[in-house]
């Protein structure tokens, strides 16, 4: 019974456990609340493991607002929602956010964190907008951090977008949690919260009782703030309004008034256009760094004080690299210029393009001509006469000569720089301009009228352009001819005049401006001048001659007519003409009489054309010196007969003691008077001087000695003039006339490029290296790349290299352009302008081409901050111009702290409050922290008078 009754309890027990197994509930089975909690952690352990280096390696975002900010992203889901969860990590640690120097993300600077997460849903708006949501997507990421062992604060946008609203945790281990809320107010700032008073009593009424008198109250609390203004940008009206009050005071003042109406009307491109300020203006940061202030009284006194109370002033230069839009200026100009040179092979003539029944293409139909009052008034302009003739050496470069074109202040190089923006520099309109031009040309040649901004002396300048040497040899032309016009009037006018008084006035022309003075640089061939001492017939020494005519008669007596008469010769043959004095001592071989220099013609000006003709005639017949002299035969002949009439006893031989010293060879033992010039001694033992002529001088037929005996005895004065100029100013005009529009536009395209540089160079920029270097760059790229139209090989490959060097001009014009706008700006701080530029030339040299390999993001903006040292400061604050009362932003001034009439348009501020954990309510009885210091409050403020942003943080005990 016994053993049946044990079996029968055993086997009520199994089926009660039979029953208690059917109720059990498998707690394995997580919930969909808790596969989030766990996907968030496994997603936040696999960042932690990664590290910042491995997460960069992993295609980790950068964020262009910071240099080190980096993010990396997860989607989740929880539910039917996904969400997006980003972590925020720095490479390079950043320094404190109450520094204000690195540039912080947004929420690094509400609310002072470094590294953190962010967990939004993937929506339009991508904020949560149901509050109980929001604290159970908080709640989920604070579990996964602590199981992850994690102190990264997590923070989810709440309500609307525009508030920019924050909530967020941060476990600070097992003692500590720290809580964060950031909210806006976009409109109605009560008046109290614009204020630092009001805003520190804010911060205060989160901790103080509220039954205190926070006013009368004494809180430390540590206080730091940044203050950011800007310069108004100039608006024509206030240009105008400006310039209005500076007239009225200039009248009265008595002086003159200065309407400038451009940033740039001192600048050397004003003349022909105005180019935008790069420099859109400035941002200054004044930052007052962490004090302790305690009481709200405190805070009133701080916001009385002026920004020069600041410990730090940061620029922020506002500049545009003008990428956006179509940049007028040189460059633009002159590559339409180039267009013009590619469409001119289509014509013989310029004036095949100016005709309308004779466009060749539909683009030349496309193209207008200005209407003639436009093309009246750039004539007049371009050919205005002034008083002196222009500076040819202003603004050129030590590198511009190796351009071939026209001197910046010459009428050809203006004729470029006016046919650039003229009728949007289209061949039809230049080939306009170019027809009238020559006409206008022509009128000042036939009314021997002098030609504007042209030289019309000296000699041909080889290393310009043929157009400019063209032009400035009708500028000499013009002055010869109106020269013959003027002594042809001379004599008309002297038919009643005595034989004596008509003979007077030959002496006077012997000496005009027409013959040339033989001096130490005579242009001819010789080896050396005669110039050893020798005596006067009259026993007297002569003084070395030079180059001056000698009065070696009378005080009456012309310089150029000095009558010698020997005892046995008769007067009539004695008589010198055109002498301009003695050469040194030297004597004539036969007569023994003093040897003259004489007045002769000036060489016969060549072009570079007429130069390249003539040496392809001595290539063509030979290079022997009977024909080269051939070509020299008019000047050989003009000079021997002014020798002969200067000195009537000379022989052949006695012309080339002076012409070619190295034709004559003295004897051995001559001693040292090669020209046969003798002591006092000597004279009578050693004359004649044993000597004779070279071989070349001494050969049967010589040529020279054949224009010797054939060439008469004529003073310069009389002879035919070797420049005829009515024959060459002709021949010019029809070479003007004539030229192929090809050539016309190869050299306008040279001197264009010229002119234009040069113009730029006169800029004053100050003592900006990198800007110097860029510009004797610019010079050499210029020659170079121009030497194929300088050769007269033009082709599609040149005018491609053309354009690229329109873009290389360009890039230099816009670093140009805002140098001289610096230097305009900080003439008395230079140090500041050389480091914005500095800066700026470092950002733009991957724009031209000329930086690292690396990928250059092309719309990244320059952003730069550059601390300003306090001699400099008083410089920034003069570019706070007083507002004037045109302007609508000057209504009422809410805040303070202003800065010559202007209000901040940003103010930030850091409250914050440290407490020991020891001896508070944050004490707890872990000894380790005892001593330790914690940030219990913080707040930050952002906004101006119309906008305020408050983000909070508050550290409490767990």
């Amino acid at each position: 019974m016994a053993s049946t009754s044990k079996v029968g309890s055993s086997g009520d027990e199994e089926s009660e456990e039979e029953e208690e197994l059917e109720h059990f509930d498998d707690f394995t089975l997580a919930s969909s609340w808790e596969r989030f909690i766990s996907e968030v952690e496994a997603v936040c352990r696999q960042w932690l493991a990664d590290g910042p280096k491995n997460l960069l390696d992993k295609g980790a975002v950068h964020l262009g607002s910071s240099k080190n900010m980096y993010k990396v992203k997860s989607e989740l889901k929880y539910l039917l929602k996904s969400y997006g969860m980003e972590y925020y990590f720095e490479v390079n640690k950043s320094g404190k956010v109450t520094d204000w120097d690195s540039i912080f993300h947004d929420l690094q600077l509400c609310f002072g964190v470094k590294e953190f997460l962010v967990i939004a849903p993937q929506s339009a708006s991508g904020v949560v907008l149901d509050a109980p949501e929001a604290s159970k997507l908080l709640s989920a990421i604070a579990i996964a951090l602590s199981n992850c062992s994690s102190l990264w604060p997590a923070f989810v946008p709440v309500h609307d977008p525009s508030r920019n609203a924050y909530i967020g945790i941060q476990n600070l281990g097992t003692v500590f949690t720290r809580r964060f809320e950031a909210d806006r107010i976009c409109s109605q700032v009560p008046v109290k919260l614009m204020h630092l008073e009001g805003l520190y009593e804010l911060f205060v009424s989160k901790f103080a009782y509220s039954t205190l008198d926070i006013s009368m109250h004494i809180f430390k609390v540590r206080f730091t703030m940044k203050l950011t203004y800007q310069t108004l940008p100039y608006d024509d009206d206030d240009i105008r309004e400006v310039d209005a009050e500076n007239i009225e005071s200039s009248e009265d003042r008595g002086g003159d008034s200065n309407n400038k109406t451009q940033w740039d009307d001192d600048c050397p491109w004003s003349e022909w256009y105005s180019a935008e300020d790069p420099v859109k203006g400035f941002g200054l940061i004044a930052i007052w760094s962490e004090k302790m202030v305690e009481s709200s009284l405190e805070m009133a006194e701080l916001e009385n004080s002026s920004p020069h109370d600041a410990e730090k002033w940061i620029l922020l230069p506002n500049i545009s690299d003008g990428s956006k839009g179509n940049r007028i200026g040189f460059a633009s100009q002159l590559c339409l210029l180039v267009d013009a040179l590619d469409m001119s092979f289509e014509a013989q003539f310029m004036e095949d393009f100016v005709s309308v029944e004779n466009p060749s293409s539909d683009n030349l139909k496309s193209m207008v001509i200005p209407s003639p009052t436009v093309l009246d008034r750039v004539l007049k302009d371009l050919l205005l006469q002034g008083v002196k003739i222009p500076d040819f050496s202003k603004g050129e470069h030590k590198s511009s000569r190796y351009i071939k074109g026209a001197p910046l202040e010459c009428l050809f190089a203006q004729f470029c720089l006016h046919s650039i923006w003229f009728g949007n520099c289209n061949i039809r309109a230049i080939a306009a301009l170019w027809v009238e031009f020559v006409r206008e040309i022509r009128w000042y040649w036939e009314e021997s009228q002098s030609l504007p901004k042209m030289p019309s002396n000296g000699s041909i300048d080889l290393s310009t352009c043929l157009i400019y040497q063209k032009l400035q040899m009708l500028a000499i032309c013009i002055e010869k001819k109106r020269e013959l016009n003027e002594d042809f009037q001379d004599c008309v006018g002297s038919n009643d005049q005595s034989p004596a008084a008509i003979k007077e006035d030959v002496r006077v022309v012997e000496g005009s401006t027409g013959l040339q003075t033989p001096d130490d640089n005579f242009d001819r061939k010789r080896d050396s001048l005669l110039t050893a001492e020798g005596l006067h017939e009259s026993g007297t020494a002569m003084p070395r001659h030079n180059g001056k005519p000698e009065n070696t008669g009378s005080t009456d007596q012309k310089p150029s007519e000095c009558i010698r008469i020997m005892p046995d010769q008769k007067p009539s043959e004695c008589i010198r003409r055109g002498s301009s004095g003695a050469v040194g001592s030297m004597m004539l071989l036969k007569s023994r009489q003093s040897m003259h220099a004489p007045f002769t013609q000036e060489s016969p000006l060549m072009t570079e054309d007429m130069h390249e003709e003539r040496l392809r005639a001595i290539e063509a017949f030979g290079g022997s010196f009977d024909f080269s002299a051939q070509l020299e035969r008019d000047i050989l002949s003009s000079d021997m007969s002014a020798f002969k009439a200067a000195n009537p006893d000379a022989v052949f031989e006695d012309f080339i003691r002076w012409h070619s010293p190295g034709d004559w060879e003295n004897d051995e033992n001559e001693g040292s008077s090669p020209s046969g010039n003798l002591s006092v001694d000597g004279l009578k033992d050693n004359w004649p001087p044993r000597g004779r002529l070279s071989q070349r001088m001494s050969e049967h037929g010589n040529l020279w000695r054949k224009i010797w005996n054939n060439a008469p005895a004529l003073p310069a004065s009389e002879q035919k003039p070797l420049l005829d100029p009515n024959r060459e100013g002709e021949k010019i005009l029809h070479y003007l006339e004539t030229l192929r529009p090809n050539q016309l536009l190869e050299q306008m395209v040279c001197t264009a490029f010229r002119a234009s540089a040069d113009t730029l160079n006169q800029a004053s920029f100050g003592a900006l290296k990198q800007m110097t270097m860029k510009i004797d760059q610019l010079y050499l790229t210029i020659a170079s790349t121009l030497r194929p139209l300088q050769a007269n090989i033009a082709n599609s490959e040149t005018i491609e290299d053309l354009r690229r060097l329109c873009v290389v001009f360009e890039h230099v014009e816009k670093l140009l352009t805002l140098a001289a706008s610096l230097h305009r700006k900080f003439l008395h701080a230079p140090c500041l302008s050389e480091a914005i530029f500095s800066d700026y030339y470092n950002y733009y040299l991957p724009k031209m081409g000329m930086g690292s390999s690396e990928e250059v993001d092309v719309q990244k903006e320059f952003e730069m901050k550059l601390q300003v040292r306090n001699h400099e400061r008083q410089v920034i604050s003069n570019m706070f111009t007083p507002p004037t009362a045109n302007q609508s932003w000057r209504k009422v001034l809410s805040m303070g702290n202003l800065l010559n009439g202007h209000e901040p348009i940003l103010r930030e501020i850091i409250f914050s409050m440290n407490d020991h954990v020891n001896g508070s309510h944050y004490a707890t009885h872990t000894p380790s922290v005892h001593q330790k210091e914690i940030e219990t409050y913080r707040m930050y403020m952002c906004g101006t008078s119309n906008d305020l942003r408050v983000a909070l943080s508050v550290t409490s005990f767990d």
